[in-house]
């Protein structure tokens, strides 16, 4: 008998240590922080705060197995100029990786494209010092400004993506195009905009998150190396 009470206080001991351990390893476990950076398209303008940008992408990755918290780090109005001059203090000590969705404002003000570049420069240039991974989101400029503004709007993304090694999505709206969205007929784009005809709705986001959101998790994958 005393064998067998011997045998159950190690079995109860053992089970209590891997419960330890257990409990250890979770308060220690710390999900990765994803600080989006960006406009009104970040920041989640005319929507529900569950509708947003940042809120509708967390929750893709919690459902794809992909835990993150995802940090709103969007300014209604923001231009590239603007996330630089606040990219510093937007990147907190907890950040583990940064999304960068500006430009738009850049484009609809017409301000020159070396101009953006070199802001977007700044950006990823902080993030790098910081050993962070990027994920940067383009735009697509239409044609309003001469082909060659387009020329150089448009290719200031994959062009610095390739110089600091950043991740690169092309286009903020690639997921509504896949849903049937056409670039030449600005009104196929009306089923998943908001009123302004500029905003996505709720379902819109929903569009745009699920195209985005496979990028994000290879941007996870670099989490705790360089870029």
């Amino acid at each position: 008998m005393g064998r067998h009470v011997g045998y159950g206080a190690a079995r109860m001991f053992r089970n209590l240590t891997i419960a330890w351990i257990l409990m250890i390893n979770a308060a220690v476990a710390k999900e990765p922080v994803i600080v989006a950076l960006g406009d009104s398209l970040t920041q989640g303008y005319g929507l529900a705060p569950a509708d947003g940008f940042t809120v509708q992408l967390e929750a893709w990755l919690r459902a794809n197995g992909h835990p993150a918290v995802v940090q709103n780090a969007g300014v209604s109005g923001d231009t590239t100029a603007g996330g630089l001059a606040r990219v510093g203090w937007a990147l907190g000590p907890d950040a583990d990786a940064l999304i960068v969705t500006l430009g738009g404002n850049d484009m609809l003000r017409g301000i020159d494209p070396a101009t953006s570049r070199a802001n977007l420069d700044g950006i990823l240039k902080e993030a790098t010092a910081r050993g962070l991974p990027v994920l940067l989101v383009g735009m697509t400029a239409p044609g309003n400004f001469g082909a060659d503004y387009k020329s150089a709007f448009d290719a200031m993304y994959p062009d610095l993506a390739a110089e600091y090694g950043a991740l690169l999505a092309k286009d903020f709206f690639d997921g509504l195009v896949a849903a049937g969205a056409d670039r030449s007929n600005p009104a196929s784009f009306a089923p998943f905009l908001q009123a302004d005809g500029i905003h996505p709705n709720p379902e819109g986001v929903k569009l745009i998150v699920a195209a985005l959101g496979p990028r994000v998790v290879e941007l996870l994958g670099r989490v705790g190396t360089k870029p």
